[in-house]
């Protein structure tokens, strides 16, 4: 797979909805963990990121226009000893209470599907990064419709051993805007990860389409200490 950049990969595609990237800075020294959310509807938008001791939560920027909280509030990202979790839903606790119990990524996802969101059934994206002897790993899942049937659901999990500085994998819940949302398709694509933490924040923020982005987190962890710094960014202030 050809590698691209972030602003190929985003960049013009005004709602490829919620997204997770995963990889490994150009000096090999910090594993990097995104995740974005966009919304068309006003209760989509009506969001912001607030941290949660280690990990991050969804919340209702003005809590009065809150409708139905069921699919847009919820924990995008948890830590669990030396592993980061990061989905676009409640399936991140499914993950840290499976791995917990000693599952693994994949077998903890066994008992979820697609979010019950007709005509869309948009799928449920994951991660999970690793951090072992100063190195990482870490694996992408979606768990996506049959081509819109909502009576089949299709579990794909992408494992990344030893990934090569400077680039990652990105993945996100649709191709593009439509009616209904046609759900992403193949792998996880290969794109560049340059720059320090303030750069690569920028740079995602400013591939979202101004209109629909709505947040933003990202995370370098220092792969020899397991420190990290993070950086937030809401349209909603």
């Amino acid at each position: 797979m050809q590698i691209t950049t972030l602003e190929e990969a985003l960049k013009g595609n005004s709602y490829p909805g919620r997204g997770i990237l995963i990889g490994r800075t150009e000096d090999g020294e910090k594993a990097v963990v995104a995740y974005f959310i966009m919304g068309r509807s006003e209760n989509s938008r009506n969001r912001v990121f607030v941290e949660d001791g280690q990990g991050i939560q969804t919340q209702a920027f003005d809590p009065d226009k809150l409708k139905d909280p069921s699919l847009i509030i919820y924990a995008p990202v948890r830590v669990l000893g030396n592993k980061t979790i990061v989905t676009n839903g409640d399936q991140t606790d499914t993950i840290y209470e499976g791995m917990d119990r000693q599952l693994t990524f994949e077998q903890s996802l066994r008992s979820r599907c697609f979010e019950p969101d007709g005509p869309n059934y948009t799928p449920r994206i994951s991660g999970i990064l690793h951090l072992e002897d100063g190195s990482c790993n870490y694996a992408l899942s979606i768990l996506k419709s049959s081509d819109g049937n909502p009576e089949s659901c299709h579990h794909f999990t992408f494992a990344y051993k030893k990934p090569v500085p400077g680039e990652g994998r990105l993945i996100h819940t649709y191709l593009h805007d439509g009616n209904p949302l046609p759900s992403f398709e193949g792998e996880p694509k290969r794109v560049e990860v340059k720059g320090d933490l303030d750069t690569l924040t920028e740079q995602l923020w400013d591939c979202l389409d101004a209109e629909n982005r709505v947040s933003l987190f990202v995370r370098m962890i220092d792969l020899k200490t397991g420190s990290y710094e993070s950086r937030i960014v809401n349209k909603n202030q």
